[in-house]
C-alpha cells in the first residue's frame, strides 16, 4: 500500500504500572527477555523503555507510579490479562518462569492444538498472559540480542 494515506500503521508500545521501576526492570530483563533501552524522568515519576528480540516487536513502557492499583482487565467477572507476550516454545517458557519462582497458571490448548496459552502476574502484580499458535507472526531477531553478553558493539 505504497502511497496510501493511513491515520495509523500499528501499535507503537504498550504502558505497564509499577511502584518500582527498578524491581521491574530487572524482573522483565531476567524473566521475559526483554532488554532496558532506556530510562528517563518524564511528568514527575521515571518511564522505562523495554525492547523485545522480534525486529518489528513493540515496545514495553514501565511507568513509575505511586497509586497502588494495577492495570486489570475484568472479561465476564473473572481477570483477564493486559497483554499477551508470544512464545516460540510455550512448554520451555511455562517451565522456565516456574523454575525462576515464578507462580504461573496451567499451560491450556487451544481448538486441537492450533494455539497454548498460560496466564502469570509480573513483580508488581499485573497480569500477563504467554501465548502461542500457529499464526504468529514470524520476524527477524533484533542484531543485539543475537550478541553474547560480553560482546561489544
Amino acid at each position: 500500500m505504497v502511497g496510501k494515506e493511513m491515520a495509523f500503521t500499528q501499535i507503537g508500545y504498550v504502558y505497564v504500572p509499577t511502584s518500582n521501576i527498578d524491581e521491574s526492570i530487572e524482573w522483565y530483563t531476567r524473566n521475559l527477555n526483554f532488554q532496558l533501552k532506556n530510562k528517563f524522568k518524564d511528568r514527575g515519576s521515571f518511564l522505562a523503555v523495554l525492547h523485545h528480540p522480534h525486529k518489528h516487536s513493540i515496545a514495553l513502557l514501565l511507568i513509575e507510579t505511586e497509586d497502588d492499583s494495577r492495570l486489570e482487565i475484568t472479561r465476564n467477572g473473572k481477570a483477564f490479562p493486559i497483554m499477551a507476550i508470544n512464545c516460540p516454545d510455550i512448554e520451555y517458557t511455562h517451565r522456565f518462569l516456574k523454575d525462576n519462582g515464578n507462580k504461573v497458571e496451567e499451560l491450556h490448548t487451544l481448538g486441537t492444538g492450533e494455539a497454548k496459552y498460560f496466564y502469570f502476574r509480573d513483580n508488581q502484580g499485573n497480569l500477563l498472559e504467554a501465548a502461542w499458535s500457529i499464526w504468529d507472526p514470524k520476524d527477524e531477531v533484533k542484531e543485539e540480542f543475537n550478541r553474547q553478553p560480553n560482546e561489544v558493539e
